[in-house]
C-alpha cells in the first residue's frame, strides 16, 4: 500500500519521476481492473429507457476519470484509512492527532497543502512498512464499510454510473494508495483505480514509493499512460475533480468537469467554459453546459441525498 503524498502545487512540466509514478500507477490499475471487470459482468444492468446525449452510448474509445478526495468522497481517503488503522492499533494516539489535524486543515482550507500532505505521506509509509500487501487490502475492505461508505457524494456517484451505463470504463485517479483506491473502486462498481504505488518485495511493503505520489502532473501522466494502453481517445474522455491541482489531468480530456471546486478551479473552469457541479450545499453552483449525464431524476435524487447528508453532519 502506498501512502498519501503530494507535490508542491506550482506550475511545472512532468518530471521523470512523475512519468514513472504515472506509468507504475497505470500498470497497477490495469492489473486490478481485470478482477473488477469480471465481477461486474456477473450482473447485467437493465438498459435505461432513454439514453442521454452524454456520455455517448457504446463509445468504447471514451472513459471517465474521477478524482477521489472531495470529488467522489467527503474528506481524504488516507485520513479515514488512518482512523481504521488506529482502531486496529497500528500506531499510537499522537499519530491519530496528527491525522486529525491534517484532515481538519483539509476541510477548513479546502486545498491540498503540500506540507501537511508530505507529513501524512511520510507517516503512513512508516506505519505500513513491513506489513503485507494482502493484509492492508483486507483491512481496507473493513475500513471502507466503517468510515467511507457513508461519505460518498450521491451526485458524483450518479455521474460515474451514467458512464458505466453507457458502456464506458470509469477509473478513480487519486494520490491515495492504489490498494485503498482499488477497494473503493470495486465497492462502487467502477472499473479500477489509479493511485500512488508503494514499493513491495515478496508482498511486503518496503516503506518506499515507486516514483512519486500520484498528484498534479503525475495524475495526468497516469491518465495518459492508461489511455494509451487501453486505446482510448482522450478527446472523447471525461475527467472530474474538485482541485486546481488536477488542472493538468482535466486539461487532457475533451470533457472536463469541476465538481465541488475550490476557488482556483472554479475560476479556471468558468474562464474555459468547463462544466461545474457542487454537491456540498443546497445552493446549486453556477453550471456551464450541464450534461445530460446522470439523467434529470438521478441528478435531482443525488443532489437531494447529498444535501441531506450535509445537514445531518452540521
Amino acid at each position: 500500500m502506498a501512502a498519501l503524498g503530494w507535490l508542491t502545487p506550482r506550475r511545472r512540466s512532468a518530471t521523470a519521476r512523475s512519468v514513472l509514478a504515472g506509468e507504475a500507477s497505470a500498470e497497477a490499475a490495469r492489473k486490478s481492473s481485470q478482477e473488477l471487470e469480471e465481477l461486474a459482468h456477473e450482473a447485467t444492468p437493465e438498459t435505461a429507457a432513454e439514453e442521454p446525449d452524454f456520455p455517448v452510448l457504446g463509445d468504447d474509445k471514451a472513459a471517465a476519470f474521477f478524482d477521489l478526495d472531495n470529488t467522489v468522497m467527503q474528506g481524504a481517503a488516507l485520513f479515514h484509512f488512518g482512523r481504521g488503522l488506529y482502531k486496529r492499533k497500528f500506531f499510537e494516539t499522537r499519530d491519530l492527532y496528527r491525522f486529525a489535524w491534517q484532515q481538519a486543515w483539509f476541510r477548513l482550507a479546502g486545498v491540498e497543502d503540500p506540507e501537511h500532505m508530505q507529513d501524512a505521506r511520510d507517516s503512513a509509509l512508516s506505519i505500513v512498512k513491513g506489513h503485507r500487501v494482502s493484509e492492508l487490502m483486507s483491512i481496507g475492505e473493513e475500513i471502507y464499510d466503517e468510515y467511507m461508505a457513508e461519505r460518498i457524494w450521491p451526485g458524483t456517484r450518479a455521474l460515474a454510473e451514467a458512464h458505466l451505463d453507457a458502456g464506458q470504463k470509469v477509473w478513480l485517479v487519486t494520490a491515495a494508495p492504489v490498494e485503498i483506491a482499488t477497494v473503493i473502486a470495486r465497492r462502487l462498481g467502477l472499473t479500477g483505480a489509479l493511485g500512488t504505488v508503494a514499493e513491495s518485495v515478496d508482498g511486503v511493503y518496503t516503506g518506499k514509493l515507486v516514483g512519486e505520489p500520484l498528484h498534479g502532473p503525475a495524475k495526468a501522466e497516469a491518465v495518459r499512460a492508461l489511455a494509451a494502453a487501453e486505446g482510448l481517445d482522450l478527446g472523447r474522455c471525461a475527467a472530474y475533480s474538485d482541485s486546481h491541482n488536477d488542472i493538468p489531468m482535466l486539461s487532457l480530456v475533451g470533457h472536463p468537469y469541476a465538481i465541488n471546486p475550490d476557488t482556483k478551479l472554479r475560476k479556471h473552469a468558468r474562464t474555459l467554459d468547463w462544466r461545474l457541479r457542487d454537491y456540498r450545499t443546497g445552493r446549486k453552483a453556477a453550471k456551464v453546459g450541464i450534461p445530460a449525464a446522470a439523467g434529470v431524476g438521478a441528478v435531482a435524487g443525488g443532489t437531494a441525498a447529498a444535501i441531506a447528508l450535509h445537514r445531518r453532519r452540521r
